[in-house]
């Protein structure tokens, strides 16, 4: 894994600045409607959405998180790929290893797992109303990709959040958080049984 990150790091710096914005996806009403309720950021240019040449030399498909340059990637055909900010798991919690996208859903519910209730109480009520439904106020966001070992549920994600300001930090439980656009983006290349390397 070591020298997986060590070639990323050295292409990205030997890429310069080989690389282009891509355009926003295009969104439902409904989609349109619950992003623009939640607090926009101008995230740092080097956390925006850009075609890149793929640094991972992964297949087309393959979904690779760089936990320490804050970047996933998404594999295209001809040795390019999309390059996502994301904010990652917080030292105690981070996460790595093979997955695939076992599940995905638009507008997720949520249930806080069981150890992040013993380090947060506040959060039981949550729990008790059955979750917290999808929508604006919901801390995945417009989407989430579920990440699965063999048919276990891992419990980490990668999904939207409301709280843009975090993107290229160290925040999180675990999971991958990406800008509402983004993961919406991501979401619509992606499909169930996608591999997700995360490093």
């Amino acid at each position: 894994m070591r020298f997986a990150l060590t070639a990323i790091t050295a292409a990205l710096l030997l890429g310069g600045c080989n690389y282009a914005r891509v355009p926003d996806p295009k969104m439902s009403a409904h989609d349109a409607e619950l992003v623009a309720m939640v607090p926009h950021y101008e995230v740092d240019n080097t956390y925006n959405r850009y075609l890149v040449e793929d640094p991972t030399g992964q297949a087309p498909g393959t979904i690779v998180v760089d936990t320490k340059s804050k970047y996933l990637y998404y594999v295209l055909p001809g040795r390019k790929a999309v390059r996502y900010g994301v904010a990652t798991g917080s030292e105690a919690f981070g996460w790595t290893g093979e997955a695939k996208v076992g599940r995905m859903a638009e507008w997720p519910k949520w249930m806080p797992p069981s150890d992040m209730i013993e380090r947060w109480p506040h959060l039981k009520p949550v729990v008790d109303a059955g979750g917290l439904p999808g929508g604006a106020d919901n801390p995945l966001g417009a989407r989430a990709l579920y990440l699965f070992q063999g048919n276990k549920d891992t419990l980490y994600r990668i999904h939207g959040t409301n709280e843009e300001d975090k993107i290229g930090q160290s925040v999180s439980s675990g999971c991958i958080r990406m800008r509402d656009v983004d993961v919406i983006d991501l979401y619509n290349r992606v499909k169930v049984g996608s591999k997700v390397i995360v490093m």
